[in-house]
């Protein structure tokens, strides 16, 4: 029988991190508030509990799990360069609603998917979302829907989707954003844009000192 639990209120936050965090360290799946929209998650380095991520949301090994972090810092153990580049990026939107895909360290021990060496990277702009983060370590967090269908963007609409597939819901009222991230892949030499989102061709640019127009994907 899955928990929810109400992270707008503050003891059933505290009991709320613990029973989530307890349960992805024991292999479960939980749901989670970010900015963009609800999460459903899984340990990053458990490749059991990514595969059952995936059957939840009857995804394919070929659409390959993003991972969240909870601190600017923990890109340094995953991605096998931290370019100025990026470095740049993470500075200015993160924690926010850009998500970076770059090559993985080849040390990191994870299944994701079929992923090719790469890792997508992003920083939530949620305090129960880093709350969490900060005390499992990175996770593997696709959106929380079934494939295909919209994803969620309060605890509600994942529940009617994912139901006891899930362990441990964390309410923290509607998502900000209401809209996936952005998504830039730097793992060629010229970043580009996979997917618009909140994050705005033009702020990347900005950052990188390039024309917006040549991030088209």
């Amino acid at each position: 029988m899955s928990q929810t639990f109400d992270c707008t209120d503050h003891e059933q936050r505290s009991r709320a991190i613990i029973s989530a965090a307890a349960a992805v360290k024991n292999g479960g799946l939980v749901v989670l508030p970010t900015d963009t929209v609800y999460g459903l998650g899984a340990d990053a380095f458990n490749s059991t509990a990514v595969a059952a991520l995936l059957a939840a949301k009857g995804r394919g090994r070929d659409m390959p799990v993003p991972v969240l972090v909870g601190s600017w810092y923990t890109i340094d153990g995953l991605a096998m360069t931290v370019t100025t580049s990026m470095r740049n990026l993470v500075r200015a939107f993160w924690p926010g609603a850009l998500s970076l895909v770059v090559r993985q360290a080849p040390s990191v021990q994870w299944d994701l998917g079929d992923a090719r060496g790469t890792v997508m990277l992003r920083m939530p702009l949620h305090p129960v979302a880093i709350e969490l983060l900060r005390e499992v370590g990175p996770m593997a967090v696709s959106s929380a829907n079934i494939s295909g269908r919209p994803p969620a963007v309060d605890v509600g609409q994942a529940r009617q989707q994912l139901g006891d597939l899930v362990d441990v819901y964390l309410d923290g009222g509607p998502a900000a954003e209401q809209s996936a991230s952005t998504i830039l892949d730097l793992t060629s030499p010229e970043p580009r844009i996979l997917r618009a989102g909140p994050v705005s061709a033009e702020r990347i640019a900005e950052v990188l000192g390039v024309d917006a127009e040549s991030l088209a994907g």
